[in-house]
């Protein structure tokens, strides 16, 4: 029987970050590798003239042309495609959804790495470990506004949104005593107890919690959700912690409310990205930015583990991991 034939688009300078030992070895255990010569990810023009003519699948990342009715045209036997990263909106199209090709992510793995490190601004924020750190380097030490240091126990967690994040920040959350709150529109009520959670409307969430943290997508329902009106629904001295999509926070607005000194936020995203040289948030200190990194930035080989699985699941006949279809976007970024 022909092995398939995949093609790894990826570029070889992300190797290292991307594919595993393992997830190699597995590939070339039921496949045929074409390899990108070259060391960014594929253009269109690589992909139409020299990666995906013969394949039978391919693997993507963050990086890699589009998939649109040009490439697919030169691609006759493409039959799946494994990506590696977040959303797959911006790299399928109309042609590969009628085409029958089958999309799955592997960033369901990348959530893990994001809930992680929101866990853990979750911890370090409530200890106030930067606002502390900060105060002591300037020759003080416990007289400080920012003193008593707090801890997650008996406090109330807001998330918004139990996406694949969102999910695994409750998983994590289960190991301290606290009392999650969620918002999400698309959870019941009985899905709500399955996850051990309170479910509530957005604004009954924001006056309740002390810690919020941001786990939806950028969708144009979700663009500035939180918005001036509702920032100053936030407790004084909450945590708002945003590792998902900067749009989702009206700054301007955001500013405004961190100028008060009510509450601190740790934003992994912002809109824009970066933020301007002079924007308020880099002066700030109350508001601590980190540059887009909740997400696996040296080590995201477990994402090529899985790309490589779901391809063998496919070419075996068996069912995807985590498939993506065209029914899903009204619900991912």
């Amino acid at each position: 029987m022909t092995r398939p034939v995949v093609a790894v688009t990826i570029g070889k300078n992300h190797y290292q970050r991307m594919m595993s030992e393992a997830a190699w070895s597995a590939l070339a255990s039921f496949a045929e590798v074409i390899e990108h010569p070259g060391g960014e990810p594929a253009d269109k023009a690589a992909l139409i003239a020299l990666l995906l003519p013969p394949a039978d699948a391919c693997i993507t990342s963050w990086g890699v042309a589009r998939l649109d009715g040009d490439v697919l045209a030169a691609a006759p036997r493409l039959k799946a495609m494994a990506h590696m990263g977040g959303s797959v909106k911006r790299f399928v199209s109309d042609e590969l959804w009628a085409r029958g090709i089958r999309v799955t992510s592997a960033g369901v793995r990348l959530a893990i790495d994001v809930a992680e490190t929101t866990l853990g601004l979750m911890i370090v924020g409530m200890k106030r470990v930067w606002p502390l750190g900060e105060h002591i380097r300037a020759g003080g030490w416990r007289e400080s506004p920012w003193w008593p240091a707090r801890e997650l126990v008996n406090k109330q967690v807001g998330i918004i949104g139990a996406s694949h994040v969102g999910r695994h920040v409750i998983k994590l959350l289960e190991a301290f005593r606290v009392t999650v709150l969620l918002y999400d529109p698309f959870v019941s009520e009985e899905e709500a107890q399955t996850l051990g959670v309170v479910k509530l409307e957005l604004d009954d969430l924001l006056r309740r919690a002390d810690i919020v943290s941001l786990h939806v997508p950028a969708k144009p329902d979700t663009i500035h959700m939180l918005d001036a009106e509702r920032l100053a629904l936030m407790k004084d001295d909450a945590l708002l912690i945003n590792t998902a999509r900067g749009v989702l926070i009206d700054e301007p607005a955001l500013v405004a409310e961190l100028e008060k000194g009510r509450f601190f936020a740790f934003l992994d995203v912002t809109d824009p990205e970066p933020p301007a040289a002079d924007s308020p948030l880099r002066r700030l200190e109350n508001v601590v930015i980190t540059p887009h990194s909740a997400g696996c930035i040296e080590d995201c080989t477990s994402m090529g583990e899985l790309a490589v699985e779901e391809l063998r699941r496919f070419f075996a006949g068996e069912p995807a991991i985590y498939q993506i279809r065209p029914d899903m976007f009204g619900r991912i970024g």
